[in-house]
């Protein structure tokens, strides 16, 4: 994806901080490094992606667990 690739390229040369809203989980799975997971408008988890993807209120918000 040629957004995320230029997202990750300002992240590593300049060394700042992205703010990035995005529904897709995949995105956001390979393009952060810390994510914050709102459902409802309230934080339901925080964390990194490899927590954030197994965590149960996650799946059950956007994974469609049941």
């Amino acid at each position: 994806n040629g957004l995320i690739d230029r997202l990750r390229q300002a992240n590593e040369r300049f060394g700042v901080t992205l703010f990035v809203i995005e529904h897709n989980m995949r995105v956001m799975m390979n393009l952060a490094q810390e994510i914050n997971v709102l459902a409802g408008g309230k934080l339901i988890a925080r964390g990194k992606p490899e927590d954030i993807q197994n965590d149960p209120k996650v799946i059950e918000a956007y994974l469609g667990g049941h």
